[in-house]
């Protein structure tokens, strides 16, 4: 079995950008112990990393992840099975949910295969690039198995409910610009532009407004659940607050001086 920190690599570059890799590429990324418990520990140093400004994920290989390790898990049963699945879980959902509580936005490149747990990561992500040649598969059912990794959560709300369930209980496997087009994925690239194009597309993101990113993320997150009037009184408070911020009143420095913001450099005293 791989290490954690054998199967997820994590490096903060210069721009702010937290490289976070899945690194079982002989296993197509399969989800096992290591490999959750490696994803929790990157959220975290992401988490606990001053100057993280945006988090780029990405699995090394022809796939960006087929899901859980069924070859692992296929070698216990019973109470074992089930104790091995929930410390899996608990890892893997973890990570999500650190993930989920930063302010650096989440960008996902994915590649290949993006099936059962690697659709939960894709889905997980604020911005997520995908290959030309990337397919997309619930596969959960097909097994046998309910979801996890938030598929049940993420799906629904990003392509509906009816769609969500065509794909979780067939295991309709669909291209990137079926993906696309059902709003699961933000864009598509050509296959050779696609590490390219993920690490534009953080670095822009290092250089915006971190914090207003942050507001952000938690407030379209929370208008799923919550009532209008309940939700534009939170609207409210988070704005006021990002006016009276460093990057607030750097940004509206910089529009007034007709140049642009750098929210990683610049900021109002």
């Amino acid at each position: 079995m791989d290490g954690p920190m054998s199967a997820v690599t994590v490096h903060v570059d210069e721009t702010g950008v937290a490289h976070v890799e899945m690194c079982r590429e002989r296993a197509g990324n399969a989800i096992d112990l290591a490999l959750a418990t490696g994803l929790l520990t990157a959220a975290r140093t992401c988490a606990g990393t001053d100057g993280v400004r945006a988090v780029l994920l990405t699995g090394r290989g022809r796939s960006f992840c087929v899901g859980g390790d069924l070859r692992e898990f296929s070698g216990l049963s019973g109470d074992r099975l089930a104790a091995h699945l929930g410390r899996v879980t608990d890892a893997l959902h973890g990570a999500l949910r650190v993930f989920a509580a930063l302010d650096a936005p989440l960008v996902a490149a994915v590649q290949g295969a993006a099936a059962g747990a690697g659709l939960g990561l894709a889905a997980a992500a604020d911005l997520t690039l995908a290959a030309s040649d990337a397919t997309f598969v619930a596969a959960y059912t097909g097994i046998g198995y309910s979801p996890d990794a938030g598929v049940s959560w993420s799906l629904p709300r990003l392509v509906g409910p009816k769609r969500a369930l065509d794909l979780l209980l067939t295991n309709r496997r669909i291209t990137a610009a079926e993906a696309a087009d059902m709003g699961l994925v933000s864009r598509v690239v050509d296959a050779s532009r696609l590490t390219e194009e993920a690490e534009k597309a953080a670095e822009a993101l290092a250089r915006g407004a971190t914090g207003a990113f942050g507001a952000t993320r938690r407030l379209v997150a929370a208008g799923l659940s919550e009532g209008l009037d309940a939700h534009l009184d939170a609207e409210a408070r988070q704005l006021a607050e990002a006016a009276v911020s460093a990057e607030g009143r750097a940004g509206v420095a910089a529009f007034l001086a007709r140049r642009r913001p750098d929210h990683g450099v610049s900021r109002v005293t």
